[in-house]
């Protein structure tokens, strides 16, 4: 392994899984993170806590399921954001009935993609069991979610272990605590390269030029992808005679978010990133927005081929039409917009100094 990789910093978020009234959660986690810090630091980890009662998530609410990465609600997009930041999780659990809190299944519920290729470990408490078969029934969840349990666990029998609703002080308790936290870090470091791989890379899409590989966009695309955004719209701005261009004045703050209500993908070319393209539903539309091709790939086909797959993952039932806009000086996108089947439509809700154009979705055709 390289050793670059130990010296990437890796954020360790640790849940609190527990939200009834009265909890030992809270403390547990503030023991962990005391513990381990010393560890953490030295091997340039840093920890969170995100505790599920504040965060107050509800009941599977959000309408679009949750591989799609479509959420409506903020609550979830703030979650999202926090889950997607980290490289790898501490839960903190009791144990309700032989099994994991309903606000933890809920927490993994709600997400999908963002949970992919982390490590997990366990800070669990009970009585008879210590919390132990929590843990067991939490692993079959996250492993489902293509996360990796290590082997390091902390089990803290209450009566052994808590006075007073604090964990007692034991050089033992917290050597366990650093031998997981560094276990998590080495584990972190090792699945990083599985994130950096996407799983969404597509199957079977034969591209206009050698080289291309077409996958859904990953936080770790993020900084790469702003940086192509900028690049691309040099020209807009240019052919506009205006700076006064969202793509220009977009943060990466603010990208991150938009991943939270836009499917995005990404194309590289013997691993550079060329292309890109975001989509979403919208009533009976499919909106497709920022399809860039670099400046020096531009003209081989990339475009056009980009276009017409993003059209083909609209949803089938939902869809009557696509949508796009670009700018209103913006020639030669209209005009090659227009050659892919769009044509100009006219309406007063269109930004200044755009143009919005339609295509109507033809049905899948029926074969017997």
């Amino acid at each position: 392994m390289s050793s670059n990789l130990s010296r990437t910093p890796r954020h360790v978020l640790v849940i609190v899984a527990s939200t009834r009234p009265g909890r030992l959660g809270p403390a547990i986690a503030d023991w962990f993170v005391q513990a381990a810090l010393p560890a953490a630091t030295a091997s340039g980890v840093t920890l969170d806590i995100a505790d599920l009662a504040d965060i107050g998530l509800p009941l599977l609410d959000e309408p679009e399921h949750p591989s799609s990465g479509t959420y409506v609600h903020e609550h979830t997009r703030s979650w999202s954001r926090q889950v997607a930041a980290a490289d790898a999780f501490v839960v903190v659990t009791p144990e309700y009935n032989y099994g994991m809190p309903a606000a933890l299944k809920n927490a993994f519920d709600v997400l999908y993609h963002e949970w992919a290729w982390k490590p997990v470990g366990f800070v669990s408490y009970g009585n008879t069991s210590a919390g132990t078969r929590s843990v067991q029934m939490t692993k079959q969840v996250v492993t489902t979610l293509r996360m990796l349990p290590i082997g390091a666990t902390v089990a803290l029998r209450i009566a052994e272990s808590i006075n007073d609703g604090q964990v007692l002080q034991s050089a033992g308790l917290d050597e366990s605590a650093r031998r997981m936290l560094l276990e998590l870090s080495r584990v972190a470091s090792a699945m990083r390269p599985l994130r950096t791989e996407p799983d969404g890379e597509v199957a079977g899409v034969a591209g206009p030029v050698d080289g291309l590989r077409l996958t859904m966009a990953q936080p770790d695309d993020l900084a790469e992808l702003l940086v192509l955004q900028r690049c691309c719209w040099v020209q807009e701005a240019l052919a506009n005679d205006t700076l006064d261009l969202s793509p220009l004045r977009e943060t990466l703050d603010e990208l991150r978010e938009s991943m939270s209500t836009w499917q995005v993908w990404c194309v590289r070319r013997q691993g550079r990133l060329v292309a890109a393209v975001r989509a979403r539903a919208h009533e009976r539309a499919w909106l497709i927005g920022r399809l860039m091709v670099a400046p020096d790939q531009a003209g081989n086909g990339i475009g056009s081929w980009l276009l017409s797959y993003v059209e083909q993952q609209a949803p089938q039932e939902e869809t009557a039409y696509y949508e796009l806009f670009t700018g209103h000086r913006s020639i030669h996108n209209i005009k090659r917009y227009e050659r892919a089947g769009y044509v100009l439509t006219h309406d007063e809700d269109v930004p200044h100094g755009s143009v919005r154009l339609t295509k109507q979705r033809q049905p899948a055709a029926f074969v017997m």
